[in-house]
C-alpha cells in the first residue's frame, strides 16, 4: 500500500472512530433519558426475578438443582454478578443499578462491534451515521424494557460472532455462538449460516472444526449442570417448547383484533411467566406458527447457502434468520426486539434504509403499549392496544420480507429484461 493510500485509509478509519464515539455518547444520553419523565411510568420489570436467582447463587445454591429457572446456563453470570457486587444484600434498587450497568456495557460493546463490521464492509460515512445512530437511539425508541431484561447480553454475542466472521476469525465466531446458544438458545439459528459461510470460503474441513467448537463450548456451559441436575436443565429447556400462544405473538395479535371487531370469544390464561391465549383456535395457532417459523428460518439458510459468500449477504442472512425467529415465534415478548437492534442497521443500501425504518417502527409500536398499557391489553383486550400489537407484528413480517426478497430494477435497456438483484 502506498503512502497516499495508507493516509487516506487512516483518515477514513479516523472519521469512522469519531462517528463511533458520537454514537456511544448518544447511547449514553438515551440510556440516562430512560430514567426520566414518562419512561418511569408503569414499568413491568424482570429484575426482581433475576435478583432471586442472583441471591440464590451468591448464597451458594446450585441452579437447576436447588432452585428452578427457565434460562440456560450462560445467563447465570449476568444474574449473579449484580448480587455479588451490590453493597447491601437483598436491596433491589442496588441490584437494579448494577444490572443496568451490565446491560449498558453490553449495549456499548454492541456499538463497537457494529463499527468493526461497518469498517470491514467499507461503509461510507452516511451509512455509518445512519446505522450507528439507529442502534444508539434504539433505547429511547423501545423504552425502559431494555433496562430490565438481560437480552442485550445474547444480542451482543450474536453481533460479536458476526464481527468475528467478517474479520476472518471463524473459529472465534463459532465459540461465541456456542456461548450465545447457552445464554438464550436463539443464536443456534445462526449456526447454519456461519457454517455455510466457512464452507464456501475455507472448505468443509474448517466448517466441521467450527461445528465441533460450537458444540464443545455449548456443552462446556451445560455439562456441569447436566451432571448435577439433569432434570432441572431438561425442565428449563422444555419449558420454552411447551409454551402456549403468548398474547403478543402474531397469531394472538390477529385473534385480538378479530375479537375487537367481531366479538369473537378469546380467553387469557397466565402461565410460563407470561399472559397467553387459550381455546380451540388459540391452541392450534402455536403449531401453525412454529411450522411457519421453521420454514422461514430454513428458507434463509437455503437462500444464503445457494448464493455467493459475500459479506453483505452474510449480514442480511444473519439479520434475517433472527428476524424470522422473532416474527413467527409463538412467543414474542417486547425484549425480543432487542436481538435485532445490533443487526438490522448493518444492512446495506436502500434495502437497509427500509429495514431500519421498519425496525424503528416496530420499536416505537411496542413502546406505545408496553409497559404502560400492557395490562389493558392482557386483562381487557383493549382495542387500541390490540391493534398496536398486530401492527408491530406485521411490521416485523414486513421487515423479514425486505431482508430476503429480491428487488426488481425497473430499468429497461435495449434488448434487455429487468434484472433481478438479490
Amino acid at each position: 500500500m502506498t503512502g497516499g493510500r495508507l493516509r487516506s485509509r487512516l483518515a477514513v478509519h479516523g472519521r469512522a472512530l469519531v462517528t463511533g464515539g458520537l454514537a456511544l455518547g448518544v447511547f449514553a444520553i438515551g440510556w440516562a433519558g430512560l430514567h426520566t419523565g414518562f419512561y418511569r411510568d408503569g414499568q413491568v420489570i424482570d429484575t426482581p426475578t433475576y435478583q432471586r436467582y442472583g441471591d440464590a447463587i451468591a448464597n451458594t445454591l446450585v441452579p437447576y438443582r436447588d432452585f428452578g429457572l427457565e434460562y440456560p446456563p450462560a445467563a447465570l453470570p449476568v444474574f449473579a454478578m449484580p448480587a455479588v457486587l451490590r453493597p447491601i444484600e437483598g436491596d433491589l434498587s442496588s441490584y437494579q443499578r448494577w444490572f443496568e450497568a451490565e446491560m449498558f456495557v453490553c449495549g456499548a460493546l454492541s456499538l463497537v462491534l457494529m463499527l468493526v463490521v461497518l469498517i470491514r464492509l467499507d461503509a461510507d460515512p452516511l451509512r455509518l451515521r445512519l446505522a450507528l445512530g439507529l442502534a444508539a437511539g434504539a433505547p429511547l425508541l423501545i423504552g425502559p424494557v431494555i433496562l430490565s431484561r438481560f437480552d442485550l447480553w445474547p444480542a451482543t454475542l450474536t453481533v460479536c460472532a458476526l464481527a468475528a466472521l467478517i474479520v476472518d476469525r471463524n473459529r472465534l465466531s463459532a465459540g461465541v455462538l456456542g456461548v450465545g446458544f447457552a445464554a438464550k438458545l436463539y443464536p443456534a439459528v445462526l449456526l447454519p449460516v456461519a457454517l455455510a459461510w466457512v464452507w464456501k470460503r475455507r472448505g468443509g474441513r474448517e466448517a466441521a472444526i467450527d461445528l465441533a467448537i460450537f458444540a464443545a463450548i455449548a456443552l462446556a456451559c451445560f455439562l456441569p449442570f447436566l451432571i448435577i441436575a439433569p432434570h432441572g436443565v431438561w425442565d428449563a429447556l422444555t419449558r420454552q417448547t411447551n409454551r402456549p400462544l403468548q398474547i403478543e405473538s402474531l397469531g394472538a395479535g390477529v385473534l385480538l383484533v378479530v375479537h375487537a371487531i367481531t366479538g369473537f370469544a378469546i380467553t387469557m390464561q397466565p402461565g410460563y411467566g407470561s399472559q397467553n391465549l387459550v381455546g380451540s383456535v388459540a391452541d392450534t395457532l402455536p403449531i401453525v406458527q412454529t411450522t411457519v417459523q421453521l420454514m422461514a428460518i430454513a428458507g434463509v439458510w437455503i437462500w444464503f447457502a445457494r448464493g455467493p459468500a459475500e459479506p453483505d449477504r452474510l449480514v442480511r442472512a444473519w439479520a434475517a434468520a433472527v428476524c424470522a425467529f422473532v416474527a413467527f415465534g409463538k412467543v414474542l415478548s417486547p425484549q425480543f426486539l432487542i436481538w435485532l437492534i445490533p443487526l438490522i442497521p448493518l444492512v446495506r443500501g436502500r434495502r437497509g434504509f427500509w429495514a431500519g425504518g421498519l425496525l424503528a417502527a416496530s420499536l416505537v409500536l411496542t413502546q406505545l403499549w408496553f409497559p404502560r398499557h400492557y395490562w389493558d391489553l392482557a386483562l381487557r383486550f383493549a382495542p387500541v392496544e390490540s391493534c398496536l400489537v398486530l401492527a408491530r407484528d406485521l411490521a416485523l413480517v414486513a421487515l423479514l420480507a425486505v431482508l430476503v426478497l429480491p428487488t426488481r430494477r425497473n430499468r429497461f435497456r435495449s434488448g434487455q429484461r429487468p434484472a433481478v438483484v438479490s
